[in-house]
C-alpha cells in the first residue's frame, strides 16, 4: 500500500508542498514518500524510489551525522523521533525541514516500521516566526479558541509559524477523517495532562500524541 495522498491533496498541486508524509518498512528497509516529500527533494513524483542512502545524500553535510544516528535508532529500535535539519534538493537549494516519525504497526500491533511527516519551514524566517508567535498569543488571549491553543502548542514544540502549525492540524484532520476542532480539542486536553518544558523527552511524547490523537477522541 502506498503512502496516503491526503496530505498532498490538502494543499493542491504546483510548487513543492509544505507538508508531506513518508513510511519506512523494516522488511527490506523500504521507503515510501508522498508526492510532497518527493517534491521537497526536487523530484517529480513517481520518478524516484527512495532509499536510506538517497535520503542521507540529500541531508546538508553539517546535519548528516545527526540524521544518520536518528535513522540508526529508528531502524534498530523502531524509536519514534523528531528532527529539525536541512536538506539539499536536486537543484542545490537548501530547505529547512522538520521530520517527525512514529512506530508503524500491523493488524496485530507488531512494529513493522515507521510512518510520519515532513514540514517544510524554509520560508519561516526568525523575524516572521516571532511575529507569528506574538500574533498567535494575542489571538489566544482574545478568543481562547481551541484551534489557536493547538496551533500555539505546535509552534512552541516545533518552532514553526502559525500558518505552518495550521497546515499540520489540517493534515491530521484530513488524514484521519476527523473534524479539525475535535483534533485540536483532544490535543489540548491531552497536553494539559502531559505538561512540561519542551525538552527532548517531552517533544518525543508530543510527537506520539500528535500522530495518534485521533484514536482517543470520544465517539459522538
Amino acid at each position: 500500500m502506498g503512502v496516503d495522498r491526503t496530505v498532498d491533496q490538502v494543499f493542491g498541486a504546483g510548487d513543492p508542498q509544505r507538508v508531506g508524509s513518508f513510511r519506512f518498512y523494516l522488511d527490506g528497509e523500504r521507503w515510501e514518500w508522498s508526492d510532497a516529500v518527493a517534491q521537497m527533494h526536487g523530484y517529480t513524483p513517481g520518478t524516484i524510489t527512495p532509499t536510506t542512502e538517497l535520503l542521507l545524500s540529500h541531508k546538508h553535510p553539517d546535519d548528516q551525522r545527526q540524521v544518520a544516528k536518528i535513522l540508526e535508532r529508528m531502524i534498530s529500535d523502531a524509536e519514534p523521533f523528531s528532527s529539525r535539519h536541512r536538506i539539499i534538493d536536486t537543484t542545490g537549494r537548501t530547505r529547512h525541514v522538520i521530520v517527525v516519525g512514529d512506530r508503524l504497526l500491523d493488524n496485530t500491533d507488531a512494529v513493522i516500521g515507521t510512518s510520519g511527516f515532513y514540514i517544510d519551514v524554509t520560508d519561516t524566517l526568525d523575524t516572521d516566526l516571532q511575529e507569528s508567535v506574538t500574533e498567535a498569543v494575542d489571538e489566544l488571549e482574545k478568543t481562547r479558541a481551541v484551534i489557536e491553543q493547538a496551533k500555539g502548542a505546535l509552534m512552541l514544540v516545533y518552532g514553526i509559524s502559525a500558518d505552518r502549525a495550521f497546515d499540520v492540524l489540517t493534515w491530521r484532520s484530513q488524514h484521519t477523517n476527523t473534524k479539525l476542532r475535535a483534533i485540536a480539542t483532544q490535543l489540548v486536553q491531552e497536553l494539559a495532562t502531559n505538561a512540561g518544558s519542551p525538552s527532548e523527552s517531552f517533544r518525543a511524547r508530543f510527537d506520539h500524541l500528535l500522530i495518534t490523537v485521533h484514536e482517543r477522541i470520544p465517539q459522538q
